[in-house]
């Protein structure tokens, strides 16, 4: 079987907000994907795929499901539920780390990646949620989350 070469694992970072996005594991590279895990710090992990490995070895870490169609928005309600849960972690644990990964997310870093179905969303999208931290300066500061 050949073998499938993944790309890197990407951190994305704002003020004291820090994601990770990554391949979707499987059970044969469920190991270095652990090892990623532990190097950036990550408390949560995001899948919006069904799993794609055996998930008993990262049971110990805060593990949020939310799967949708490859190729689709995310519907309202997990857009909320991300929001939320992005207000909350970086409020109770500034500077941790959020993993996210989906089937081929790291795809979507290239140009023209994201399809029209995917793309009209974006374009529509009005902000729900404002997230407010103090910078090291003590002045608050105002962050749209997508």
């Amino acid at each position: 079987m050949a073998r499938m070469n993944r790309p890197a694992s990407v951190e994305v970072t704002y003020q004291n907000m820090r994601f990770l996005i990554t391949h979707n594991p499987t059970n044969a590279t469920l190991n270095k994907f652990i090892e990623e895990l532990k190097k950036y710090g990550v408390t949560t992990i995001v899948r919006v795929c069904k799993a794609t490995h055996d998930t008993t070895l990262v049971e110990k870490e805060s593990i949020i499901e939310w799967p949708f169609d490859d190729g689709a928005p995310p519907s309202n309600q997990i857009v909320h539920d991300w929001l939320s849960l992005v207000k909350i972690k970086f409020h109770e644990e500034p500077g941790c780390c959020i993993a996210v990964h989906c089937v081929a997310g790291l795809g979507r870093n290239r140009h023209g990646a994201f399809n029209g179905q995917q793309r009209l969303p974006l374009e529509k999208y009005h902000p729900k949620m404002w997230l407010r931290f103090k910078d090291s300066n003590g002045h608050r500061n105002n962050c749209c989350i997508q």
